[in-house]
């Protein structure tokens, strides 16, 4: 069944593929309303969802207990800063040999990995 087209879904989509920096549902809300006055937080939640399910954008959970949404669906790491909660994308070269590294010792097998590094961003590190 092909997934109906949707103006309000377009839209969050539209607003992801601007960020970089990973905002939450409640951000991604607050700028869609601007266009879309009487859409809900829930359909903002929903939407999000079903991007990620339909793999058009990716849910990160960096441990602050609020889901970040990144419209960037290619392999890649972030770092977290640990004192003011900023999710960035990290330039590094791959490093797939980890999957390789992580399977020694198991029996299973490991087709992927998600990493992230947590420190202090440039502007907390100063």
């Amino acid at each position: 069944m092909a997934l109906k087209y949707s103006r309000q879904r377009e839209c969050i989509k539209e607003f992801l593929m601007t960020r970089k920096d990973h905002p939450t549902a409640d951000v991604v809300y607050m700028n869609v309303r601007e266009t879309y006055p009487n859409i809900s937080l829930g359909t903002v939640y929903r939407n999000l969802q079903l991007l990620c399910d339909i793999g058009e954008a990716q849910k990160i959970s960096v441990g602050d207990g609020t889901d970040h949404f990144d419209a960037d669906t290619s392999v890649h790491n972030h770092f977290i800063c640990k004192n003011c909660g900023r999710v960035i994308d990290l330039e590094m070269e791959n490093f797939d040999q980890i999957n390789n590294l992580a399977g020694k010792n198991f029996g299973g097998h490991i087709t992927g990995h998600v990493t992230y590094f947590y420190g202090l961003c440039e502007d907390c590190y100063e």
